[in-house]
């Protein structure tokens, strides 16, 4: 089922996408322990699949790799392994853009669930095979509750992008009535 009734938007600023990417950094690395970490979404994997999905040109491969990178620098965890994860998800995430954008949010949050969830496979199988032990089966809860976040954080993400819209309108309204 597609979307009710889709709407153009102006595009988000690359100072605005900087500052989304940088507030998700800070968010991942606030000092969570025990069940709160299990449960606390992926915030950069998400706004990677936000960004990806709706800014493409200016959020893509390079810039999942360069988040990855980082993140595995403030966990001091095998480095390299966010950044394949991210990589592998943002590649996954523009081959399925087009499909992701017909649906409504609450359908994307499926696709992202998924999305969300290959991320979390591929750093669970690159610990696992350098000795880590299971985390169990919680270890998925942060991909369920980053996909009951996307529809409030699309939302949220598409504000910046309307303002001015009432004064666009008028204007055109004018233009088009002379």
């Amino acid at each position: 089922m597609a979307s009710a009734k889709p709407t153009l938007v102006r595009p988000a600023s690359g100072r605005f996408i900087l500052f989304t990417l940088v507030l998700a950094l800070l968010l991942n690395l606030l000092p969570w322990s025990g069940l709160t970490k299990l449960f606390w979404p992926d915030f950069i994997a998400l706004l990677l699949v936000y960004w990806v999905i709706h800014q493409p040109r200016e959020v893509g491969l390079g810039a999942a790799w360069f988040l990855g990178l980082l993140m595995d620098i403030a966990d001091g965890v095998l480095f390299g392994q966010h950044a394949l994860a991210y990589t592998l998800m943002a590649f996954m995430a523009q081959i399925l853009r087009p499909r992701i954008q017909m649906f409504s949010f609450w359908q994307q949050a499926l696709y992202v669930f998924g999305l969300l969830l290959i991320s979390l496979v591929i750093m669970l199988v690159t610990r696992l095979a350098f000795g880590a032990a299971f985390p169990g089966p919680l270890y998925i809860a942060s991909s369920v509750l980053g996909a009951l976040l996307w529809p409030s954080l699309s939302m949220l993400l598409r504000i910046p992008q309307y303002r001015n819209r009432r004064r666009a309108d008028d204007t055109f309204t004018k233009l088009t009535n002379k």
